[in-house]
């Protein structure tokens, strides 16, 4: 088990949903930046729990694929069964497409289901690494 680094990857992840966050307290929010990081949060944090693990993972932005590679037993796996609406924003938010511009409620419900994600994992890595 790599705790330390497991822990490094949830400060990623903290960081992320921080700087989304404060993209939209910005008079003119920035919401597609703040999609993007509320994406990049969730990817952070589940890929902490196979650092944790010492579970090697592919190159990929599909946060579904990665919960997926997750061992059962791990409750992010239930609680969050489907995170594709996260998953968008990997690129949707990066690049010019013909999906629409992410608005500022786009951006609160993104970081509001990265930040559960973040809690889910934290929470989970706490209980493992001090157990009762």
């Amino acid at each position: 088990m790599n705790a330390p680094e497991a822990q490094r990857w949830l400060a990623y992840a903290r960081s992320d949903l921080d700087a989304g966050n404060a993209l939209l307290r910005d008079p003119q929010p920035y919401s597609r930046q703040a999609c993007f990081f509320a994406q990049q949060a969730a990817e952070k944090a589940l890929k902490a729990i196979l650092v944790f693990l010492e579970t090697s993972f592919p190159y990929t932005h599909d946060l579904d694929h990665v919960r997926d590679l997750i061992p059962t037993g791990w409750r992010v796996k239930t609680t969050h069964p489907d995170l594709a609406e996260l998953t968008i924003w990997a690129v949707e938010a990066r690049y010019p497409s013909d999906t629409p511009d992410a608005v500022e409620t786009d951006a609160r419900t993104a970081l509001e289901l990265a930040e559960a994600v973040y809690q889910s994992v934290a929470a989970e890595l706490q209980e493992r690494l001090n157990p009762p």
